[in-house]
């Protein structure tokens, strides 16, 4: 499958890590969160959270806590956390930010009429695309904001196809994350993985980087 050229007919993009790296500021918040509250936290453990919730990944910091905490607190230090992140957004994300080669690839896409949209399970999408310059550039926007099950659950990405009146099939979805790669397949979806899950045996397609994919057209 060629997917400049197929079936093809919109690219669905993941925001971190695709579009825009926003990982040091996740990391850099989920660490203050947890040099606060004494829990042991590196970039290794850092590396479980990409492409999951914000729930779900504070339960993977709070595996080593040395107390338990209810629901309430949970949902406290999930939205403390939140602010730190937005915090390091506000502060430092500029469109400069943007990952090699997305550019290049969003423009030769549309010249060929292909529909493009985000899909992404973070809440701050609107914040990050409004940051780097790219608001309302998509044709659809589905994010965390819109879903109640986040990925490996399909819901973003069958939310992205329906928002542009696609079946799933025709939508290719571009991914960095094994949990993304995992949901667009759960989805019916062709998947490009780029970055960390460039070696994922289950994408359709695979690249290190959209810049590589861009000088492919």
């Amino acid at each position: 499958m060629n997917p400049a050229t197929g079936p093809i007919k919109a690219w669905i993009f993941d925001l971190d890590g695709v579009i825009v790296s926003t990982d040091e500021y996740h990391y850099l918040g989920w660490k203050r969160l947890a040099d606060e509250e004494g829990v042991d936290f590196d970039r290794h453990v850092n590396e479980r959270l990409r492409g999951v919730s914000r729930m779900e990944s504070l339960g993977i910091l709070l595996e080593k806590s040395p107390r338990a905490y209810t629901s309430d607190e949970k949902t406290a230090l999930a939205t403390r956390k939140n602010g730190y992140y937005k915090e390091l957004l506000l502060t430092r994300l500029r469109p400069e930010d943007i990952l090699p080669g997305v550019l290049s690839l969003l423009r030769q896409l549309r010249v060929r009429g292909i529909k493009l949209a985000i899909g992404s399970s973070s809440r701050n999408s609107p914040t990050i695309l409004e940051r780097i310059g790219l608001a309302g550039y998509f044709d659809a926007e589905a994010d965390g904001n819109h879903i109640t099950r986040s990925k490996p659950d399909p819901e973003v990405f069958l939310l992205a196809a329906r928002k542009l009146g696609l079946q799933p099939a025709d939508c290719l979805v571009v991914e960095d994350a094994a949990a993304g790669v995992e949901a667009a397949v759960a989805g019916g979806m062709p998947v490009l993985a780029v970055g960390s899950a460039g070696s994922d045996p289950r994408a359709t397609l695979r690249a290190a980087d959209l810049q590589l994919v861009a000088r492919l057209f």
